[in-house]
This record gives structure tokens, C-alpha cells and sequence, in this order.
């Protein structure tokens, strides 16, 4: 598990408070609501929260399956970030929901905007630089800020405004392409290390 170091789990927290972005997603809970697609945020929420703390144990055994090391998917993780940030920064759609489920709760709050692709190579990534106990404090945090921000989405919206969320989701596109850089950096030192040695 190793041991606790507040740094670590702050940025486990910054990086996946970026990812999950909840905040970001009010407009879409909203519109939801208004389609009569109603939302539980418990359910959501606690749904969300085994989906990646399954994936985030299983996720490396399922790995090692597919004979793929840590510093590999960190780097292909780097790749989702980057294009994540993007969609963040430069209000473009990459990642689609053409999916047949229309119940609002499971798709597309709790799949894929809690728990998608971004969600479960970001928390796989991180294990390549976090120990896993500041990364589980760091999810624990964010799938409570979640249910606080369901639970009370309406007024979120009215405290930040249109405006406030679309500045809050500029400002977490730049963090998280920053830490999209850093990732990949890091870990294709590795990766290139390992190539070498193996010539």
C-alpha cells in the first residue's frame, strides 16, 4: 500500500479531480434532468466508485495478461489525457456516447463521465508514480466531492454560474495537459531505457 505522503495524495487528487471533473459535467446533469432522465447521486456515485477502485486493483493483473508493464500504459494513458485536455480547452467532442443505454444514472453519468476510459488509465498511470494508498485516499476525496456536487447541482450552478464553470474547466484543461506532458515524459524515459537494455 505504501505509506502516507500528503504530496502524493494531493496530486493523485488534482489529477483525477481533473479527469472525473465533475464540475464540468453539471451542464450535462442539468440537461439530463430537464430531458426527465433523473440522476441518484448515491447510486451514481457508489457505482462510479467500484467501477474504478475494480479496475484500478484488476486493472494490472488484466495487464500483465496482455504482457503490458505500468510505464506503457502510463504513456498511452499520457495520449488520453492530452486528447481529454483538449476536449476541455478547445470545446471539442473526442470521446462519443453512441451507446444504446438510456438510463441516465449508469449512462452516461456514471459511464463514461465518472468512470470512463480517462478515469481507468489515469488511475493505472498514477501507479506507475504514486504508492497506491495516497492514490486511494486521493479517489476516495474525489468520489465524495462528486456525491456533494450531485447532490447539489442546482445550486452550484447558481454559485458558480455559466461563466465560472466554463473558466474551472479551461483551467483544469491546461492542469491536466501539463500533467499529460510530465506523464509521458517520465515514463518514455523508462520505456526507452528498457529497449536499450534489451539491445
Amino acid at each position: 500500500m505504501g505509506r502516507f505522503d500528503f504530496q502524493e495524495m494531493l496530486s493523485a487528487f488534482i489529477v483525477l479531480f481533473a479527469v472525473i471533473d465533475i464540475i464540468g459535467a453539471i451542464p450535462i446533469v442539468l440537461d439530463l434532468k430537464q430531458k426527465g432522465r433523473s440522476v441518484n447521486p448515491m447510486k451514481a456515485t457508489l457505482i462510479a466508485f467500484a467501477l474504478l477502485l475494480a479496475f484500478f486493483f484488476a486493472g494490472d493483473m488484466i495487464l500483465r495478461l496482455f504482457q503490458v508493464d505500468i510505464a506503457s500504459f502510463a504513456v498511452a494513458g499520457a495520449f488520453i489525457l492530452f486528447m481529454m485536455a483538449l476536449e476541455m480547452i478547445l470545446d471539442v467532442e473526442i470521446f462519443k456516447n453512441l451507446g444504446p443505454i438510456k438510463e441516465a444514472t449508469l449512462v452516461p453519468l456514471v459511464f463514461p463521465l465518472l468512470a470512463g476510459a480517462g478515469s481507468f488509465t489515469t488511475l493505472l498511470s498514477l501507479r506507475a508514480e504514486y504508492s497506491t494508498l495516497n492514490i486511494l485516499i486521493g479517489l476516495t476525496l474525489n468520489m465524495v466531492w462528486v456525491f456533494i456536487v450531485l447532490k447539489m447541482t442546482d445550486r452550484v450552478e447558481r454559485l458558480l454560474g455559466k461563466g465560472g464553470i466554463y473558466i474551472i474547466r479551461k483551467f483544469f484543461g491546461i492542469i491536466l495537459l501539463a500533467i499529460a506532458a510530465r506523464l509521458f515524459t517520465a515514463n518514455i524515459t523508462s520505456l526507452i531505457e528498457q529497449f536499450q537494455a534489451v539491445k
